[in-house]
């Protein structure tokens, strides 16, 4: 069984949204030096063709112990979902964003898969589940 940790960076998280068609800004947070201004490692923000959109955050640094991996490393992060401009959940029926507009401690096998959904989803079903009264 592979247990091997694997970190996300900045230049990962926006080439897996690049791949998947998404338009994308990404800046840095913390360094490794503990004087930089932001509380977060990396941001990531991406537009998808549908209009919905994706606000990544990987906030800290997890610290492992020296069998897990070497030092400090990203294998985490905040995922959001953005709608007109606002934060959102997703319809009902969907893995992920039911009842919350953010996905908390996400690794990135997971990322993927909300990646995909986001990225398949069509927004008219915001509006069907609107009319039907589950939204």
């Amino acid at each position: 069984m592979d247990t091997e940790i694997k970190p996300m960076t900045l230049e990962s998280v926006r080439d897996l949204l690049v791949e998947a068609g998404a338009k994308v800004m990404a800046r840095s947070g913390r360094s490794e030096h503990y004087s930089a201004p932001r509380e977060f490692s990396f941001e990531v923000k991406a537009l998808f063709p549908n209009g919905l959109g994706l606000h990544i955050v990987a906030r800290q640094f997890n610290y492992r112990d020296p069998w897990e991996a070497q030092g400090r490393v990203n294998d985490q992060v905040d995922v959001s979902l953005m709608k007109d401009g606002g934060y959102a959940p997703l319809p009902k029926g969907y893995a992920f964003f039911q009842g919350r507009d953010e996905e908390e401690g996400v690794e990135e096998e997971r990322l993927r898969e909300i990646v995909a959904c986001v990225r398949e989803l069509n927004p008219k079903i915001y509006r069907l589940q609107e009319l039907t009264g589950d939204l």
